[in-house]
């Protein structure tokens, strides 16, 4: 069944028109789009509703991981808020959740993209990998990963880009930008020491919230620099194929080339660039963002970013004051997807 599986989405995505492209000839239909969360959507008793409907390709998972996936997301004995464990369970979740869509939808999107880790479901159901390469590929990521201690991230919330960096020059210059995830929603990365340092910097230019996100590593920083050598080195021996589906790399906010493993490679150590890519899709006239797999949080996120483009086409109405950008956020746990 799982080659059955790998099969039909394979030749899905070899039929699968240009975005924005009418089967029938006639005038350009809206365009969708699929996304993916990463580490932090996991939840206990997540895919419960899944692995009973997709068994073969839950063996699979289990004959290459040596442990029960089910299990990990069932037991709540704290392995699944572990990288080594949270990264191949989450892909599994995800993988199935794709499955089901599929199975339940009567059209295929035209552009996918996914969260750091979600990004590996992106690129296989767009045909760049079988279920079992990425399974291998993102289990190996997560060991490597988990090595990478000593590291931590914080979620700033209520102030943008610019100002975020403003105070990382003057007051953290070993932490850097980790995450874009909105307008107001930024995640920066470094030492465990130094993160926690910039707290107060933080609030006294203006951040509603600092929050200190429940990780080990500096993920998505320079300081991932080793785990990024093995797993060009792990993966130099894979065969990856062009995306059939146009995927919205992390990394350049735009769709993949080619270079499929040099860009995996390079969101580890490079800034996740979610804000853009969204933004990107909304540019192109995707109306519809969809998440494929547990929680909201991409779903929440994808609705401050359209606001807040909405806001900014349209000009102000006269005698009225704008507050500052982090009055626009909304309390979710969206800043918890993270690697």
């Amino acid at each position: 069944m799982l080659s059955e599986s790998a099969g039909r989405l394979n030749a899905a995505a070899r039929e699968h028109p240009r975005p924005g492209a009418d089967r029938t000839g006639g005038h350009r239909k809206a365009a969708s789009a699929w996304v993916f969360p990463g580490q932090g959507a996991q939840r206990t008793g997540m895919g419960e509703e899944l692995f009973a409907a997709y068994p073969d390709m839950v063996a699979a998972a289990d004959e290459v991981l040596g442990w029960s996936v089910a299990d990990v997301c069932r037991s709540g004995d704290g392995r699944l808020d572990q990288t080594q464990f949270t990264q191949p369970a989450l892909y599994v979740v995800n993988a199935l959740s794709y499955q089901h869509k599929l199975a339940t939808v009567s059209s295929h999107p035209d552009y996918l993209a996914g969260h750091s880790l979600g990004e590996f479901n992106a690129l296989h159901a767009a045909g760049a990998f079988d279920f079992v390469t990425g399974l291998r590929l993102v289990a190996y990521r997560g060991q490597i990963m988990a090595r990478c201690g000593g590291g931590a991230m914080a979620a700033i919330l209520g102030l943008g880009e610019n100002e975020v960096c403003g105070v990382l020059a003057e007051a953290g210059q070993d932490v850097e930008l980790a995450n874009k995830n909105s307008p107001t929603q930024v995640v920066v990365s470094g030492p465990l020491g130094k993160v926690e340092a910039t707290r107060e910097p933080f609030l006294r230019a203006g951040a509603g919230e600092f929050v200190m996100l429940p990780v080990s590593g500096a993920f998505h920083s320079r300081y991932m620099a080793p785990a990024a050598d093995d797993l060009a080195t792990f993966m130099g021996g894979l065969r990856l194929r062009p995306p059939q589906i146009p995927v919205i790399s992390n990394v350049t906010a735009e769709p993949y080339d080619r270079a499929v493993q040099a860009l995996l490679v390079a969101q580890l150590t490079g800034c996740v660039r979610w804000h853009e890519g969204i933004r990107y899709l909304l540019d192109q006239g995707v109306d519809r963002i969809e998440q494929v797999g547990p929680g909201k949080s991409l779903t929440r996120l994808t609705a401050v970013i359209r606001r807040q483009r909405l806001a900014e086409s349209q000009p102000d109405p006269p005698g009225v004051l704008v507050g500052p950008a982090g009055q626009d956020r909304l309390p979710v746990p969206g800043w918890r997807t993270v690697s």
